[in-house]
C-alpha cells in the first residue's frame, strides 16, 4: 500500500499476480477477461488493506455489485510475467464507489490496461442504499479526502 504521487495522499494498493498458463490463449499471451478477475483481487486487497474485507461488508448486509467497467489495453501480459495490479478509490459517493485500476508488468514497468469499476452499494434486497458511516469514512480517507 502507497500514497499516489499527485493524489493528495490517497492510498493504492498493490497485489502481485503471477500469470498462470490457464490465463492465456494459444499465443501465450493474457485472454482479456483475466484482466477484470485481476482488478477485482486487487479491490478485495485494497479493502483489507484500508481497514475491511468484503466478506465483513456482506455479513453487514452491504453489497457492492458492479455496474459498469471501462478498460483500455496498452499492451500483452504473457505466461510466467509478474504483473502489478495498482488500484485506488477513485469516486465515492453514499451509495455509488469508483475505483480506478493499472496492471504493470513487473519486468519492464510497462503499462498494461488501465480500467474503472463502477459499483452501486445495495442491500441483501438488491436496492441501492447508502453505506453507514464506518465503510464510507475508511473509502474518504483511502481517497486522500
Amino acid at each position: 500500500m502507497t500514497a499516489a504521487p499527485g493524489t493528495g495522499g490517497a492510498v493504492v494498493g498493490e497485489t502481485s499476480i503471477k500469470v498462470r498458463y490457464a490465463e492465456t490463449d494459444q499465443m501465450g499471451v493474457v485472454y482479456h477477461s483475466n484482466y477484470l478477475i485481476w482488478f477485482e483481487i486487487g479491490r478485495v486487497e485494497l479493502l483489507r488493506q484500508i481497514g475491511f474485507s468484503y466478506l465483513e461488508l456482506e455479513r453487514s448486509q452491504y453489497h457492492l455489485p458492479v455496474v459498469e467497467v471501462r478498460c483500455r489495453y496498452k499492451s500483452s501480459a504473457r505466461y510466467d510475467e509478474m504483473v502489478t495490479i495498482r488500484t485506488r478509490v477513485a469516486g465515492l459517493r453514499s451509495s455509488l464507489v469508483e475505483f480506478a485500476y493499472q496492471a504493470i508488468r513487473q519486468s519492464d514497468g510497462a503499462l498494461l490496461a488501465e480500467a474503472e469499476t463502477t459499483h452501486f452499494v445495495v442491500g441483501i434486497d438488491k436496492k441501492k442504499i447508502p453505506l453507514p458511516p464506518k465503510y464510507l469514512e475508511a473509502l474518504r480517507r483511502a481517497m486522500g479526502n
